[in-house]
């Protein structure tokens, strides 16, 4: 519940691609799992981020930075 905790839900929406699909099924549960309070209206605003968007900016960053993400063969999304 704090900006610190907006910045660091942003840039892990940014450089990790699990957590960006985590947060946009169940933003509460992947919020959770990170360590990260967000208020209601804080959660609200970052999900009125176009998930595209975010994926097509984090395509531009350099690899070094973004986190390594292998996915679920069981996970149909």
């Amino acid at each position: 519940m704090s900006q610190r905790d907006v910045e660091r839900t942003l840039g892990r929406l940014l450089t990790d691609a699990g957590f960006r699909r985590a947060f946009f099924r169940n933003p509460a549960r992947a919020c959770l799992e990170v360590g990260v309070q967000l208020a209601a209206h804080e959660v609200e605003a970052l999900l009125r981020v176009p998930a595209r968007g975010l994926t097509s900016l984090a395509g531009q960053l350099d690899d070094r930075i973004c986190r390594l993400y292998i996915k679920d063969p069981d996970d149909d999304g």
